[in-house]
């Protein structure tokens, strides 16, 4: 089913990490996403990573909050993102147009596409 977005504002990427504890327990990861959904934000990549400790302890030493970490960040997790080509391409399609939810790839995308998402 496609809802239509319309928003006046363009869309801003936020990446969200989901500690081990949550996602070891099915019921809390599904309450997890059920809240991110409910709250409208749009899951335009999803990803499921094993890290090793040392993993971790790099990337929070340098973990910053500002937009420059936020884009090195999710480079960390989804090497093949193309931030500005999602900007470009995909952002205002997502915003203006009809989008449908995959439950089964856990992802936002815009109708029409058959939910594959960009190459």
């Amino acid at each position: 089913m496609a809802s239509i977005l319309r928003s006046p504002q363009a869309l801003q990427l936020t990446l969200a990490l989901i500690k081990p504890d949550a996602v070891a327990h099915p019921l809390i990861l599904e309450a997890v996403h059920q809240q991110i959904l409910s709250n409208k934000f749009l899951i335009i990549r999803m990803r499921e990573l094993l890290w090793r400790k040392e993993d971790c302890q790099r990337f929070y030493r340098e973990h910053e909050d500002s937009v420059v970490s936020a884009s090195r960040e999710i480079a960390t997790f989804f090497p093949d993102f193309s931030e500005q080509r999602w900007y470009e391409e995909e952002e205002p399609q997502l915003r203006c147009g009809a989008v449908c939810y995959s439950p089964e790839g856990g992802i936002h995308y815009v109708a029409g596409t058959g939910g594959l998402g960009p190459a």
